[in-house]
């Protein structure tokens, strides 16, 4: 692959299925008073449209600064940053994130800009582990996380990690397909840690 292909390849995941879940999921749990933060906000799709139909202050972070310039060409305030690590504790009262999660065996790794925003590593819980060991850090007391998962990455699998870091787990949306069935998972503290 020349310089020139991968300038003209998209280096920021676009809205799809999964994007259109998480973020119709979220409008039936947010409220204009919550301070909400989309982790990995790539385009700022799912962002806007939780700001826009509920009223709630809305910031996005992502890894990569292009996903950062884009999210705020749609007036997504967004900081440049790896998962929650850029902010303070107790500060949001929901997190919504639609991580990386097709499975990718080593051998099956692409050389692809986008190969960041879709890979889950192996099992397709890469990014999702750091994530969960440190996102209730950062919620408020009362908050919860909106996170998207798919049944190729192992709901189950997904749900002890939470379990793990002292978070309960109920699905509260899904969606089939025919190869996958996407769920949104909502993470709420176990108060009888």
């Amino acid at each position: 692959m020349t310089l020139s292909d991968r300038r003209e390849m998209p280096t920021v995941y676009e809205a799809a299925e999964d994007s259109r879940l998480l973020a119709e999921t979220a409008v039936e749990t947010v409220d204009d008073a919550d301070f909400v933060l989309e982790v990995g906000t790539g385009s700022g799709h799912v962002a806007e449209y939780v700001a826009e139909e509920t009223g709630a202050r809305v910031v996005g972070s992502d890894i990569n600064p292009e996903a950062c310039r884009q999210a705020r060409e749609r007036g997504v305030p967004a900081v440049r940053g790896n998962l929650t690590d850029p902010f303070g504790a107790d500060t949001f009262d929901w997190v919504l994130f639609n991580p990386p999660y097709l499975p990718t065996p080593p051998e099956r790794e692409w050389d692809d800009p986008l190969e960041h925003a879709l890979s889950g590593g192996e099992d397709g819980r890469r990014v999702i582990r750091p994530f969960l060991a440190d996102v209730a850090r950062v919620l408020a007391p009362g908050g919860g996380v909106l996170l998207l998962v798919s049944s190729l990455t192992d709901i189950e699998a997904v749900t002890d990690l939470a379990a793990d870091a002292g978070l309960t787990s109920r699905e509260v949306a899904e969606e089939a397909f025919p190869f996958e069935r996407l769920v949104v998972l909502e993470l709420l503290l176990d108060i009888r840690e």
